[in-house]
C-alpha cells in the first residue's frame, strides 16, 4: 500500500518528455556539470584551476575544468590567454620561452605543441612512455613556484572552498585574488 504523501510513483513519465531540455536554462533546466566546471574526482566533487604564472610566480591566466577533467585537455586554451608586458618598448609576450610542467603534462600531443611554437619545456616523462629524452633536474625545481602561487590563491577562503554555483562567479573571485597579488 502507497503512502499518499509519498510523491515518489505521483507522475512518473519518461525523460524524453520534459518540458524543457536539460541543458537550456533559459528555459528551466540546467547548465550541468562540465559548463560550471564541477566533477567528481577521487577527493569528491571538485573543479581544478589549472594556472599558468609567469617567472617571478606571479599568476597570468586561469583555466577551470571538473575535478575529474586531465590538464591535457586544459593545455591550448591555458597557452592562448594572459600576456606579460615587456621590460622596454613592444607589444607584451603572449608566448613564454620555457615552460616547466608536472607529469601531468607529458604527453606527445603537448609536447608537439611546444615544439611547433618554439617554446623549450621542461617535463618528466611518465613512467609508462616508452621515450626518455634530457630532463634538467634544476630548471624542473623553478616549478614549485606554480604551487606556492595555488598556496597563496587559496588563503582566500572562497577560492579555496569554492562557494560559488557558477563558474563565472568563481572565475571572478580569482581574478580579483590574482589583482591583489600583482598589487
Amino acid at each position: 500500500m502507497d503512502n499518499p504523501l509519498c510523491r515518489r510513483h505521483r507522475c512518473t513519465r519518461s525523460s524524453k518528455r520534459r518540458r524543457c531540455k536539460k541543458g537550456d536554462p533559459q528555459k528551466g533546466g540546467s547548465i550541468g556539470q562540465e559548463g560550471e566546471a564541477l566533477g567528481r574526482s577521487r577527493g569528491g566533487f571538485s573543479t581544478k584551476i589549472h594556472v599558468r604564472c609567469e617567472g617571478r610566480g606571479k599568476p597570468v591566466a586561469f583555466v577551470l575544468t571538473g575535478g575529474e577533467a586531465h590538464e591535457c585537455t586544459a593545455f591550448e586554451a591555458l597557452m592562448e590567454k594572459g600576456a606579460i608586458k615587456r621590460a622596454g618598448r613592444g607589444r607584451p609576450r603572449r608566448l613564454p620561452g620555457r615552460i616547466v610542467g608536472d607529469k601531468g603534462y607529458s604527453s606527445k600531443k603537448i609536447r608537439l605543441y611546444l615544439r611547433r611554437k618554439g617554446i623549450n619545456y621542461t617535463i618528466p616523462r611518465k613512467s609508462n612512455e616508452c621515450r626518455t629524452g634530457p630532463f634538467d633536474k634544476a630548471i624542473y625545481r623553478g616549478r614549485n613556484r606554480v604551487e606556492r602561487l595555488i598556496n597563496r590563491l587559496k588563503h582566500n577562503r572562497r577560492i579555496a572552498t569554492r562557494y560559488e554555483k557558477l563558474a563565472e562567479n568563481y572565475r571572478a573571485f580569482l581574478t580579483i585574488a590574482a589583482i591583489l597579488l600583482w598589487l
